[in-house]
């Protein structure tokens, strides 16, 4: 399957959330592609919508090639494996996580635009994002949710790797995915438009 865009993913979503039992339920969308399939479910489902930035933790050698993620709060996912394998050490590991804690605090400050984090106690949680090549953003940003205490973890994706979601799969309440292709080059390969997303169109979405 090859979506339109992000929005369309999100109206396919949707559909196969109504299954699930949704009262009190908030979708949260990665930043920043995350957050048109967000909002799509969110309009669907007529539930409230809100951000999450998570960043991904880059290899000294190549910043594209992730060892683990930040969320807010300083939560972290790192696979210390690969990290060792690339010579990442911890110091390198703890430089990039205390720089990255700022961006994170500084961009969901401009998204919010001052409104206040949903609270997330004894919610259900719908975890929305345009795709997933590794995981490393989805360990991290379900690992800040159970800090939260969120009751329920769904996590909703048009496109993921059959390896990515068998990963995932366990350390959530429930996970739809759409397409789990066994061939993955990107996550850009599965759309027709998949423009990068600007700060302003994620706040005017939320």
């Amino acid at each position: 399957m090859t979506f339109s865009n992000r929005m369309q993913a999100g109206v396919l979503l949707a559909k196969k959330l109504r299954e699930n039992a949704l009262k009190s339920a908030v979708v949260i969308g990665l930043a920043r592609g995350g957050v048109p399939v967000a909002a799509a479910i969110a309009s669907a489902l007529q539930i409230p919508v809100d951000v999450m930035v998570v960043k991904k933790i880059g290899s000294p050698m190549n910043p594209e090639f992730g060892l683990g993620a930040v969320a807010p709060d300083g939560v972290t996912f790192i696979d210390w494996r690969t990290a060792h394998r690339v010579g990442a050490d911890e110091e390198y590991i703890k430089g990039v996580i205390r720089d990255t804690r700022e961006v994170i605090r500084e961009k969901t400050l401009l998204y919010r635009k001052k409104k206040k984090q949903y609270a997330l106690r004894d919610k259900i949680v719908i975890l929305a994002d345009d795709g997933a090549a590794t995981g490393a953003t989805l360990e991290a940003a379900t690992r800040w949710l159970r800090v939260k205490k969120a009751r329920k973890i769904i996590v909703a994706l048009p496109v993921a790797p059959l390896d990515v979601v068998s990963k995932i799969k366990p350390e959530v309440d429930h996970l739809i995915a759409l397409e789990t292709p066994k061939e993955f080059g990107s996550v850009g390969q599965f759309y027709e438009d998949f423009e990068q997303i600007s700060d302003e169109e994620v706040m005017k979405l939320l």
